[in-house]
Order: C-alpha cells, then structure tokens, then sequence
C-alpha cells in the first residue's frame, strides 16, 4: 500500500491586528530623523564619485535623445566619455542617472553638497527597504510587533546601518530585492493583476540596480509551480492572467529603466548577463591572514565573513530557524507546504541560501567581505525570527525549557544592547564591526575599512592640528583619499594639496590588504584612528628636527 502523507488540519491564520495608528508612522519618522541627524558623519566611500559618473553618463545620453537643447546646456555632461564606448555602460542605473538628474535640476555645483544629496538619497532608499523588510515579516508572522522587531533587527545590524548612507551600490539593491520579495509574497497570497502588474515594476527595479534583480524571476516562477502544485485549486485560474502580466511588466519596465537596452534590448541584456558572468577583476584581499587573490577565494569565504560580522544571537537564531523549517516540512513528508506560511519559509530559505550556492559553485569573484550578497541578510533576520518564536513557544512545554529559553533571550537581550552601545561608540565607522572577534585578530587576519570612510577623519585631524595655509598630503590608496577631501568644506579642500614628493607631507592608510606595520621612512605615526580597539587609520609625518 502506498505511504500516505498525514493530514494537514485545516487551520485559519491568526488575524492580522492592527498597531496603534501613530506607532508605524512614529518608528519611521523616527528613523528618518535620525538619518537626518547623523546624514554629515560619514565620508565618501571608495566607488562614489566613479558610481557618479556613470550614473551621469546615462543621464546625459537619456537627455539627448528626450530633451537634447537642454543637455547641450549643461555644463557638467561637457567633458563626459561617450555612453557608447564608456567600459560600464551595461551597469544598471537606475538609482544614479534619477540621482544626477535631480543634481543638475537643483544647480548643484559643490562637491561636499552633491554628495551628501548622495547620502540622503541613499539613506531614504534604505528606510523603504526596511519599511518592505516590515510589512514582508507582517505577512509571514501575522504581528505588528514581529515585522518592528524585523526592522529593528536591522537597524541593529552595525555594518548595514552605516552603509545605509553612503553604499550606493549593495544596500539599495538590498532595499529594492526586499520590496521585490515583499511583492511577490503578497501576489502568492492573491494572485491579481493589479499585484502581478507591482511585484513586476518591484522585479524590475531590482534589476536596473543590479542584474542578479533577475533571480526574483526565477523566484517568482518557482513559488508559482509551487502553488499551482499544492495551493488552493481555486486559484490556478487567477495564475493564468497573472504569470504573463508580472513577465511583460518584468520584461518591459526593465527595458524602459535601463537605457543601455534601449538600442538592443535583447541583444544588449544577453551581453550584460555575459559581462557579469565573466567579470574581470584581479586584486587580492587579505583573508585568515593570507593574501588571496579574489579570483582563488575558498568557498568559506562568504560563510565566514557572515558570521564573524553578524551579531551571534541573530546567527543562531537563524540557525535554529532554518533547521526547523526544513525540520517541520520533512517531518510532515512536505504536507504543510499546503499551508501558505510554510510556502514563505521555503522562499526565505531560497532567498538566503540560494544566492550563496552560486558564488560557490560558479567561483564567483566577491571581495570586501560580503557586501555582494547583503541583499540575503533580510532572509537571515527572518529566519532568525522563526527561530526566535519557536523557542518563544518552547517554553510552555516544560520548567526546564522555560528557564533555558528565558536565559537565552536574556543574553540575546543583552547582545543587543551591547551591540548599540558598540555603534554608538564606533560611530561614524560602524562598517568596521566585528561580532566578537579580537582586535589583534581582526588586524591580522581581516580587512578593515575596505570603503575607506576613515581618510575624512583623518584629513579633518590635519586640518585640526596644523594651521599651515598649504598642506601637502598623500596615502596608501590615492583615490579613497582624493574622495574624502571632495566631502570637506571648499575653505578646508583648498588647504589640501596632493603632494607625495613634500619631505613634509602626511601620509594616511586605511590598512587595506596591509596588516605589517609600515616602513619608518614614512615618518612618525602622529595620529591613530581606532574603532572598537581596531586600528583602522594611521597618519605619519616625517618631523622637521
């Protein structure tokens, strides 16, 4: 006789209260507000002005052909390199060429001006992702309290909120893939047209940020046939208006997003799958104490970067929430994959894992930590969350497990507010976090300040400490340097002079892929940027005597 799967009892879900009218819209004002306090603490990041410029490269080539007497006037598209021969005219702009539009529209000249726009914008679009992270935990918990606790979780994620303001490139793609994800859970909830016509602009959104936008296609199209397999019959109809409506909106508004397809779409997108597949790029990185090249990483790279980042209570909920997931599902021989709650835990079990797989298979190349994969950390906070309720529940059962779940909710209690008063006393270089890691072991083994925020710091110690008209600096890294003097007021930027060869000239690194201490030729180390006991800057000076 065959094996019969057991039954699954028909259960309702919890009804979704509603919060206080003003608590949402307080949190997130809230939010906004402390954006806007902390908006002026952080530098410019290594890529941003390059970002920027291919951002207002397609700026210009949209203005040419929608409105070209109003793009021969502007002064910034003059010395511009071609869009048709510019080497990364197949990156998704999205977010950078509407950025550039609104700078010139506002007559922004300063550089300090334009960039703190930059920050805003970003920022904003990180509120949106953490409203999408919200809503989408709502949905799968059915409490107001567990989509907060979510967006809190976030927040209280160090590396995440600093670069909420200035990484323009992995935390909006985070912000859009979450929305993307948020839309596609509701259109599995009830397939529309009106939701399938959303979930597509969200898709494509994500993709003219970013190509890997695509996988919540292959998402979208995998939950389907999950529904159409075991969902309510009644709905396979609606899936039938609704599968080719989200593909054309998908497949349309990415073109209309992405200026480079609009020569070739077809064409243009198969060659910017294949740039991505086939991306070159030769540098090494420091890791686990050994440089390594980033085309030789070993698969544990990404693993270890997460967990050594990512504050351990949330690690070992997530641990704990995804085993039950998959624990649950095989325990009922995939009977509950009939009750939609259940369909959601495999999509955030795809979403995390999903993405991980491939860089591991595919050997491809990441560095500075995993920043490439940031838009997985979401699916993580989530299933941390599913841990965190199931042991929330598990204290019922017995004396014991109520004390051994009220200790451990105890500590993570405890982690938490640790982890705030860290941010708080490594602010503006929360991107410097490390879970529990030693400082000796974080200098030797792992890179630091990748983005290079810290060179602000430190020209703004100079500018402090030496009252010369003219000041000749230089550094480790020539363009994270030159980023950071473009944030400074244009008294304190014409003060600066890029000089290597002034016998006085200060010399500042950030210690990227340099864990030796450097030659006594640079002159004296006069001042020293720490962050959690981690040195992350060092300016030296030959002294004059």
């Amino acid at each position: 006789m065959p094996a019969v799967s057991p039954p699954v009892r028909a259960v309702s879900s919890p009804p979704l209260t509603a919060p206080p009218r003003w608590l949402v819209p307080g949190y997130f004002g809230l939010l906004l507000l402390l954006g806007a306090l902390l908006l002026r603490h952080y530098g410019i990041s290594w890529d941003e002005p390059t970002d920027r410029q291919t951002g207002m490269i397609s700026a210009r080539y949209v203005a040419g052909l929608l409105a070209p007497d109003w793009a021969a006037r502007q002064p910034a598209f003059k010395e511009l390199p071609d869009f048709a021969t510019y080497a990364d005219n197949d990156h998704g702009v999205l977010f950078e060429t509407p950025l550039c539009l609104l700078e010139l529209a506002l007559g922004i000249t300063d550089s300090r001006t334009t960039y703190l726009l930059r920050h805003a914008a970003i920022f904003l679009t990180f509120v949106g992702g953490v409203w999408a992270l919200y809503r989408l935990a709502r949905l799968r918990f059915h409490s107001w309290r567990l989509g907060l606790a979510a967006s809190t979780l976030l927040l209280l994620s160090p590396r995440f909120f600093a670069e909420s303001f200035y990484n323009n490139k992995d935390l909006v793609f985070l912000a859009v893939f979450t929305l993307g994800v948020y839309t596609l859970a509701r259109l599995l909830r009830r397939p529309t047209v009106g939701r399938a016509l959303l979930h597509g602009l969200a898709t494509a959104a994500a993709t003219d940020v970013r190509l890997l936008g695509c996988l919540l296609i292959l998402m979208t199209l995998g939950m389907v046939a999950l529904e159409l397999l075991v969902g309510p019959r009644e709905l396979r109809r609606a899936w039938l208006a609704a599968v080719p409506t989200y593909l054309l909106m998908a497949a349309g508004a990415t073109v209309a997003g992405w200026p480079y397809l609009w020569a070739a779409p077809l064409a243009n997108f198969q060659h910017a799958f294949e740039s991505l597949s086939n991306f070159a790029f030769d540098a090494e990185l420091l890791y686990l104490g050994e440089r390594v090249s980033v085309n030789e990483l070993p698969w544990h790279y990404i693993p270890v970067w997460v967990l050594i980042t990512t504050p351990v209570a949330y690690t070992v909920a997530a641990l704990l929430g995804g085993l039950a997931c998959v624990a649950t599902l095989l325990r009922s021989r995939l009977a509950l994959l009939r009750l939609p709650e259940y369909r959601l835990d495999l999509l955030l079990l795809g979403w995390l894992l999903l993405p991980v797989l491939m860089v591991i298979g595919l050997h491809s190349v990441v560095y500075d930590g995993w920043r490439h994969l940031y838009f997985i950390y979401p699916a993580l906070l989530l299933l941390a969350l599913r841990g965190a309720t199931l042991l929330w529940r598990a204290r019922r059962l017995s004396v014991g497990l109520r004390r051994l779940v009220l200790a451990l909710a105890a500590l993570a209690g405890l982690e938490a507010v640790l982890t705030l008063g860290r941010m708080v006393a490594m602010h503006p270089f929360e991107q410097t976090f490390f879970a529990f890691l030693p400082a000796d072991v974080v200098e030797a083994q792992f890179e630091r300040d990748y983005w290079g925020l810290s060179y602000r710091h430190g020209l703004q110690w100079i500018l402090a400490h030496d009252a010369a008209p003219r000041i000749a600096i230089h550094g480790a890294q020539h363009q994270p340097l030159m980023n950071n003097v473009l944030g400074l007021h244009d008294a304190e930027r014409s003060r600066l002079q890029l000089n290597p060869t002034d016998s006085n000239a200060y010399y500042l690194t950030a210690y990227r892929t340099h864990p030796e201490p450097f030659p006594d030729s640079l002159g004296a180390e006069v001042y020293a940027l720490r962050a959690n006991g981690v040195k992350i800057l060092s300016v030296f000076q030959k002294r004059p005597w």
